[in-house]
């Protein structure tokens, strides 16, 4: 019975590991800076106080056009996690504006999940419907487009008061519902989850 609980916590470490340990920020969108401002509410108080300053943001491309030699691109801003992704489910904290040299196909773009790094220039008056509104604007120097995939997230094995595998686990009283150990778990149908991935 230790083998087991052994060879579970061993199988438990090495999927946590694979998860959060190569949780690095994409190089396309690391910026030349290392904290890249990421605080959209604070540029948009006092915009020409950040000009020339390197930034993150990401978010819902709401709008884009073709301009000559460069596109533009709305941005619905959200926080970011901790590899640059936009957070799924938190609200918009502001609108902003960047600005991709070159041609980008709005097929491409449009409605997509962005996160976009590169100096803040400033702000530019606008319109979000009929509201009138100022846009922080930023040249992007580079982008990265998400994507949405769905995920199945088994719920929780069984646990009892000494964890993963404890006393009398796969023993008598074994069955569902039931954790040998003296605990019990719910089993739970598995879950669908939409995630943020590259």
């Amino acid at each position: 019975m230790g083998a087991k609980r052994h060879i579970v916590a061993g199988i438990l470490s090495a999927a946590i590991l694979s998860l959060t340990g190569c949780a690095t920020v994409p190089e396309v969108i690391k910026g030349t800076t290392a904290t890249p401002q990421q605080n959209l509410a604070a540029v948009q108080s006092a915009p020409q106080l950040y000009v020339g300053q390197e930034a993150r943001f990401g978010g819902s491309v709401v709008n884009m056009s073709n301009e000559k030699n460069r596109t533009r691109l709305e941005i619905a801003a959200v926080p970011l996690d901790s590899v640059a992704r936009p957070i799924l489910g938190e609200r918009s904290t502001g609108r902003l504006v960047a600005y991709i040299n070159g041609f980008v196909d709005p097929v491409d773009l449009r409605g997509q999940l962005v996160t976009v790094v590169g100096p803040i220039t400033g702000a530019e008056r606008g319109k979000i419907g009929e509201t009138d509104y100022t846009f922080v604007v930023m040249n992007a120097n580079s982008y990265k487009r998400w994507r949405l995939q769905q995920q199945v997230v088994m719920p929780p094995g069984p646990t009892g008061p000494w964890g993963w595998g404890g006393p009398g686990w796969g023993g008598p009283g074994w069955g569902p519902g039931f954790y040998g150990g003296g605990g019990w778990y719910s089993p739970a149908p598995a879950q669908v989850q939409t995630v943020v991935t590259e």
